[in-house]
């Protein structure tokens, strides 16, 4: 399972330990817990270390969810593994609204605003707020783990495919377009650009076969335009029929199929914009960035027998990644991006109108929204221990979210906080019994 991170009295990182050892410190009184996400000790005494062992972080940076891996390069071992849920799509949903209300309310009787356009600039560099949230959630943590662990390099999944490199062979010699790792590079692209399913029959989750949309029979090329993605009992129906002919009677079918070819992959190339802004970032902060394709990272994980997960991608990143990858037993931390809170001083109803008074203060006797708590109520009708998220209320009776209940009205006294909010919730995923 995953090692449990140590730092010294002076909050020095040390070598991450198994959580067996870790038991052991805090039983014998020589750690106490400094940290919950991720779970860290801190040293009270003194005891004797071995030499500090240097350690990579990798990247694997998605839309929706970035994998994170830190792997000690000389033996393999994954040391830990996280998957950051990102909340682009919250924001982007936010803004929406923002700019609803905004728009009625220019229509309403108020005093003029004289527009602002004109006088705006953007930097360099500017993304926009759904987007650049996903490159601020990865350098946060990037940042965080390097006070726990020794990290010294970085690896880091810069683009899904090389399209320069598919459509150009010479672009960086033939003998790389042409090797080994020319079907991963379009295989990559296709998986990403038809949803990983077959175009005919939509199934999922079963081996697809690259597949020429105008047969090579009837002057059909190998350009990636051409291609799609098909299971082996659509590949071997269709043969060398055109499609209009072997869809005859889904005429829709070949109309979703044609459009979608000539669709480019707009979602990619606003991942890609983010992945140049987080290698940007990461020179930044002083640690060596390794930098690999998607083609590169399904290939090595495709080679060492590994699952599809995100942060398993993450430990192929690259190639640096030893031809051992120990995973047996790790269990990912999710780690879902909530934000800080809202600017928002009340709520509006839907026609933009207040139907709140103004928000009270964020913090009630020492507690804030979004703090893991454990309340231990000892008499009442609501008598037992609770642990989860807290959402306070100015009279101080909480809100506690747990994992089977939202238990109300439990008075502030009785909570003990063990995790303060950082604007990320947390949860374990599943355990990865095999290694490679």
């Amino acid at each position: 399972m995953s090692h449990v991170f140590v730092v010294d009295q002076q909050r020095r990182p040390l070598n991450p330990v198994h959580p067996g050892r870790a038991r052991l410190l805090l039983s014998q009184g020589k750690a106490a817990v400094l940290k919950r996400f991720p779970f860290t000790l801190i040293l009270t005494t003194e005891i004797e270390q071995p030499r500090i062992h240097p350690l990579r972080i990798k990247l694997d940076p998605g839309s929706k969810t970035t994998g994170l891996a830190i792997i000690n390069d000389a033996s393999g071992e994954v040391v830990f593994a996280a998957e950051i849920i990102h909340r682009g799509h919250a924001i982007k949903a936010s803004l929406d609204d923002r700019r609803a209300v905004r728009r009625s309310r220019r229509q309403r009787k108020t005093r003029y605003r004289k527009s602002r356009i004109a006088n705006r600039r953007r930097k360099d560099g500017w993304l926009p707020p759904s987007l650049n949230s996903r490159v601020a959630n990865v350098i946060t943590w990037v940042k965080r783990l390097r006070t726990v662990c020794n990290l010294t390099a970085s690896s880091m999944e810069l683009v899904k495919f090389d399209l320069q490199k598919t459509e150009n062979p010479d672009i960086a010699g033939i003998h790389y377009q042409q090797g080994t790792l020319q079907g991963y590079e379009i295989r990559q692209y296709l998986l990403q650009k038809w949803n990983r399913a077959c175009v005919y029959c939509q199934a999922k989750h079963l081996p697809l076969q690259v597949e020429h949309i105008v047969p090579r029979a009837k002057g059909g090329t190998n350009s990636v335009r051409n291609l799609c993605l098909a299971c082996e009992a659509c590949n071997t129906a269709k043969g060398t029929l055109a499609v209009e002919v072997f869809l005859a009677k889904q005429p829709e079918v070949v109309k979703r199929l044609l459009a979608q070819a000539k669709t480019p992959l707009k979602d990619a190339a606003a991942v890609n914009t983010t992945r140049w802004q987080l290698f940007e970032r990461l020179k930044a902060l002083g640690l060596p960035v390794e930098c690999g394709s998607g083609g590169l990272t399904q290939y090595n994980r495709t080679r060492r027998a590994l699952p599809k997960e995100h942060w398993i991608d993450a430990c192929c990143v690259g190639k640096s990644t030893p031809e051992q990858v120990i995973t047996k037993e790790i269990i990912p931390l999710l780690m879902t991006a909530e934000g800080h809170g809202r600017r928002q001083m009340c709520l509006m109803s839907k026609h933009g109108f207040p139907r709140t008074g103004p928000k009270q203060a964020k913090n009630v006797q020492g507690f804030q929204t979004g703090n893991i708590v454990r309340a231990v109520v000892k008499k009442g009708k609501k008598s037992g221990t609770y642990t989860g998220r807290l959402a306070v209320r100015s009279n101080g009776y909480f809100n506690i979210a747990t994992k089977q209940a939202t238990i109300q009205g439990i008075k502030y006294a009785d909570c003990r906080t063990i995790h303060r909010s950082d604007g990320y919730s947390y949860q374990k995923g599943e355990r990865h019994s095999s290694h490679a």
